[in-house]
């Protein structure tokens, strides 16, 4: 399968380090997996801090195949939750997003990790989203 891993500290300057990563890795037409990226990273410095660590792993090549993209941190406790975000609001848009790119999302529970990941169809267009959550 082919799979790009890359495991650092988030931080918004991350952003940019993940996004070109992305972009090698599947090559053109690659911007809603890079958004995707972008706006998990976002809620982790958000919600957990600068320099929590990550695990980014990005599974398939964006072209025959559904592209999954995970983001992996150290908080099983510190669940995504979505929200209407009004139209003053400079946050509160990130899930939406993800939501509105993606078929499907969710988050996996681990005993001390937690993964939010997303699905995205080949070409990267959004059909039927579901939202899947799973504890463990």
């Amino acid at each position: 399968m082919n799979e790009l891993v890359i495991r650092l500290p988030a931080t918004a300057r991350a952003a940019r380090t993940l996004r070109h990563a992305v972009r090698e890795h599947l090559g053109e037409g690659s911007g809603d997996a890079e958004l995707c990226v972008t706006e998990l990273l976002a809620n982790v410095v958000r919600h957990l801090g600068e320099g929590t660590p990550v695990t980014l792993r990005v599974t398939g090549n964006g072209r025959a195949a559904r592209t999954r993209v995970e983001l992996t941190d150290p908080d099983p406790r510190a669940w995504p939750v979505r929200r209407e975000a009004d139209g003053g609001d400079e946050s509160g848009r990130g899930l939406a997003l993800l939501d509105g790119l993606a078929l499907r999302w969710g988050v996996t529970r681990g005993a001390r990790t937690k993964t939010v990941w997303c699905e995205l169809d080949p070409g990267h267009s959004p059909r039927g989203r579901v939202a899947v959550i799973t504890g463990g």
